[in-house]
Formats: structure tokens, C-alpha cells, sequence
């Protein structure tokens, strides 16, 4: 069930106000899109939608709620009655999960009453903007890797519960595996981990640590072999392990370096398919650095699970539509274009994405082509999920497509325009 814990003061300031004049009942279409992209980026990734769908199905304001709102004066008792009785009713149409967005893309539709639909500002907003922004940022790094694993490893660097939201984002976009076990359980992402520092401090000596890691998990584990001296934790290693170690993991100093010295010693000493995992602070830039040294997968935390410097996707919750009327925000540099959109995108005979064309739903549609493709799809009809809904391997299939279809230069990790344009076909321009 999802309380009204992710529900917004103002947003019931509004309910109760539009209760009592009677405007609750109003025909309402409400539209998330991002006005930008951060800073320099060429393209988004659209994340959270499955779980946007389950939070709306669920929401519900429990008696511990009520009683709440009720103590501390937040509604009367008009509103209470209402919220006591609330099941989302309307319906909900957006872009996949994966599916890449861009400035003025109509990421999510919510149709309903206004008093419907205003109380999921919050809870829709809460779940894009953070899983679009971590999806995104981990796509990049997926791109810079260009197809060697990266393990999500952030739990530790951010909200206990946004670490389990951020190790799924991360797998939509590709990475192969977590080492979150909640979000592994959760949403059956394949996990991955290995000691710590810790454990070869706990052992007298670092072959001590290392026989004790390998008795219990075999030969095909990973060992951590920068605690003390690289050079000798590899030989360490192998002198234990044996020369069918599965990987050894750096996590510290100049990893390039490092990756292209262990890769020269673990040949040497007769460990050819032994792997080298790098950690330590990647993002996509350290990762692209990489590209060329013998490294055969990346452990990223932090900078995953803070969207590479852009946290939040920047997504707004704007009402578009009263009763059929278009309605617009005209607010400087916060405009807003009235009315219900839909979007195509077009793209070449082989597959390149050429522009994105937003346009009324009330208006005529823009000639389309075998090649191009609408982007909104059912989510909910009545409050109830709508039936096929894509799987989060689904989404990772999308996330990998878009990212093909991206111009060359879209998938540029230099500040950049995005990859394709928007262009707006609503006579507002």
C-alpha cells in the first residue's frame, strides 16, 4: 500500500479548496515532461515508470493517516471524507520504461478529475525524477563501458531506500549485476559482491584472509588484492587460488595503471583468464578512460546513485487541460503549452532517430511513416494497471535500442545540444 506519506501538503490544500467549491469534479489532463536536459547532456533515459504504475494502483490514505491529517488540521472534515474513500480512477498513458525522452517530450499523462488526479504530483514526480535521473546517468556509463560489465555498488552512498530504487534503475540500463541483496530479491536483479578491506584486516596475514575466502567460496570468487601491496596480493592470490582464479578487484590508486601491471603479472604468472575489476569513484568519464586498459568489468557506487551530478531529472507535473479546454502556465521561463500532446518519433530507413514532434491529441496527427513510431503507451485504464505491460527486461531491451538509434554524436559524452530535436506542432509557436 503507498499512504499518503508521498502525498504533499499543498496538494491537499488544493483538494479541500476545490471540494468546497465544487471544481473537484472537473475533467483534469495532467502532463510530466522536463523543460531540459541537465546540463550538457544529449538525451534521457525514462525510469520508474513500473513502479509509477504500482504506486498509483496502491495509493491509499490509511486510518493512521487520517488520523493524522485529522490532529494536526491539514483538511476538514469534507476532505477526510473524501480521502478516506480514494482509489485513483482515471486513466494513465506515458513513455515506456527505457525509453529515451528529450526537452518537451510528454513523458506521462494522467487523466481524470482534477481531485483525482492532483494528489499524484508527488509520488509521480518523487519516483521519475529520481530513477530517470540515476537511469540516465547509468546509461552513459553503460555506453562508455561498451559491453564490459559494470556491478551497481552504491547502497552504502545513499538513502536505504533509494539505494533498492537505484540498483533497479541501474539494471534497466544495463548494468549486469547488483550488489544491493533487497533489490535482488525485489525485482530479480542477479547480485554480485566480494570481501571488503575489512576481511583481510580481520585475518594475521593477507594469505590467511585469502585461503578463507576461497575455502568457503570457491576458486571463481573475487579477490580483493590492494589492501596491503598489489603485487604482492596477486601473487598472494595465486599462490592460493591457483591459476583458475575467477578475478581479482582494485580499488584504490590509478587504476589504469594498476589494471595494465596485474594484467602483465597475472599473465606471467600463468592466470590468463583471471578478470580485473577496477572500483573506486567511476563514473562515465573514468570509465571511457578505461576503455583502452585491461580492465574486464567496473564496480560504480556513488556517482551512480547520485546521477552523475545531476540527482534529479528536473521533471514538472503541469495541468493542461480543464473540461476539454486548454489551459497553459505563462510564467517567465516556466511556460508550459496547453493541451493534450502526443509524440511520434521519426527516424531514418536505418533506424537513426531524426527529431521527436509533439503535437495536440486534439488536433491532426503529422504524416507518419513506416519508420517512425508513437511513444506514449497504456499504463492504467480505470486505476487498474492495463494489461501487457512491459518487464523490466523489456526495458533494458529499449534502453539498448534507443541508444543505438542515438545520431553518433548523441552518444558524445562532451557537453553537447540533445541528440534530436523536439518540435512542437500545437500552434502555440
Amino acid at each position: 500500500m503507498t499512504t499518503a506519506l508521498l502525498t504533499d501538503h499543498y496538494e491537499l490544500t488544493m483538494l479541500a479548496a476545490a471540494l468546497r467549491d465544487g471544481t473537484a469534479s472537473r475533467q483534469c489532463v495532467f502532463e510530466v515532461f522536463a523543460r531540459r536536459l541537465p546540463n550538457g547532456r544529449r538525451y534521457g533515459v525514462v525510469g520508474g515508470t513500473g513502479r509509477v504504475v504500482d504506486a498509483i494502483a496502491d495509493f491509499r490514505f490509511g486510518e493512521a493517516e487520517l488520523a493524522h491529517l485529522r490532529d494536526t488540521g491539514v483538511v476538514g472534515d469534507e476532505a477526510l471524507a473524501w480521502l478516506a474513500d480514494y482509489r485513483f480512477g482515471g486513466d494513465v498513458d506515458g513513455y515506456a520504461e527505457g525509453e529515451l525522452y528529450f526537452p518537451g517530450s510528454p513523458i506521462m499523462t494522467v487523466t481524470g478529475t482534477f481531485a483525482d488526479a492532483v494528489l499524484l504530483e508527488t509520488v509521480v514526480l518523487s519516483i521519475l525524477n529520481h530513477d530517470s535521473a540515476i537511469v540516465s546517468a547509468a546509461a552513459r556509463m553503460v555506453s562508455a563501458a561498451n559491453g564490459r560489465p559494470i556491478i551497481e555498488m552504491g547502497g552504502r552512498r545513499t538513502h536505504e531506500l533509494a539505494a533498492v530504487a537505484s540498483a533497479r534503475a541501474a539494471y534497466l540500463a544495463g548494468f549486469a549485476t547488483t550488489s544491493n541483496l533487497a533489490a535482488g530479491r525485489a525485482y530479480g536483479i542477479p547480485t554480485a559482491g566480494t570481501c571488503a578491506h575489512a576481511f583481510t584486516l580481520l585475518h594475521d596475514s593477507e594469505r590467511d584472509a585469502f585461503a578463507a575466502q576461497v575455502d568457503a567460496l570457491g576458486t571463481d570468487t573475487t579477490l580483493l588484492v590492494d589492501t596491503y601491496d598489489i603485487t604482492r596480493g596477486i601473487d598472494t592470490a595465486i599462490e592460493v587460488a591457483g591459476t583458475g582464479l575467477g578475478a581479482v578487484r582494485i580499488d584504490s590508486g590509478d587504476v589504469g595503471v594498476l589494471a595494465r601491471q596485474a594484467r602483465e603479472q597475472l599473465d606471467r604468472l600463468g592466470a590468463t583468464r583471471t578478470r580485473i575489476v577496477v572500483s573506486g569513484d567511476l563514473d562515465e568519464y573514468a570509465i571511457a578512460a578505461l576503455r583502452a586498459e585491461p580492465v574486464d568489468a567496473y564496480g560504480v557506487g556513488t556517482s551512480l546513485v547520485t546521477g552523475s551530478g545531476a540527482p534529479t531529472a528536473g521533471m514538472v507535473y503541469k495541468l493542461v487541460e480543464v473540461d476539454g479546454r486548454p489551459v497553459a502556465k505563462r510564467s517567465s521561463s516556466k511556460e508550459s503549452l496547453g493541451g493534450r500532446k502526443v509524440a511520434l518519433r521519426r527516424h531514418k530507413a536505418t533506424g537513426t532517430a531524426l527529431e521527436e514532434v509533439v503535437f495536440l491529441a486534439s488536433g491532426p496527427a503529422p504524416d507518419a511513416d513506416e519508420h517512425d513510431r508513437y511513444l506514449q503507451i497504456p499504463l492504467l485504464r480505470g486505476g487498474q494497471p492495463a494489461p501487457g505491460l512491459p518487464t523490466l527486461e523489456d526495458g533494458r531491451q529499449r534502453v539498448r535500442t534507443g541508444l543505438v538509434s542515438l545520431p553518433w554524436e548523441g552518444l558524445k559524452l562532451s557537453a553537447g545540444e540533445p541528440a534530436i530535436p523536439t518540435v512542437h506542432l500545437t500552434g502555440e509557436q
